[in-house]
């Protein structure tokens, strides 16, 4: 029989359970349980940085030794300042192409004059676009 760790299950019969098994009368019996073991304060300490977190590495998972100083400050630095830092580097980095190309022809003057002739010619967005009176009001000198 399995036994729990906490209870002492009793081994040898009682002179009532002798009784009741060689009389053939099925009757159930009530054994006394008895605790053996006392009751221990265990005082449960989580890990420093919060579960999950290794005991031998540090809180950001960058280990000094072998690391950049500025990684390691980016690390430890608050979260907008890195994604600011971050979002600035990648934004000059999309612009340097842009620099030595000229803009693109529908962004000349005379074509967007075309288009806005078009538009209206067209009727397109009447109630609060290019063709509505609005617009050709303040539009009345091109």
């Amino acid at each position: 029989s399995l036994r729990h760790p906490m209870r002492k299950i009793q081994s040898n019969p009682t002179e009532q359970q002798k009784r009741a098994s060689s009389s053939g009368h099925l009757r159930t019996t009530t054994r006394k349980k008895r605790k053996t073991g006392k009751m221990v304060k265990v005082w449960y300490e989580p890990p420093p940085f919060g579960p999950r977190t290794s005991l031998s590495k540090s809180m950001y998972g960058v280990s000094e030794a072998n690391t950049a100083r500025w990684i390691i400050a980016a690390s430890k630095a608050p979260q907008w300042q890195v994604l600011g830092a971050a979002v600035g580097i990648f934004s000059c980095l999309a612009y340097i192409p842009l620099l030595k190309e000229k803009l693109p022809y529908t962004c000349s003057p005379e074509y967007q004059a075309a288009q806005r002739a078009y538009m209206r010619y067209h009727n397109m967005n009447p109630i609060w676009g290019i063709s509505s009176k609005q617009a050709r009001a303040a539009d009345a000198g091109h």
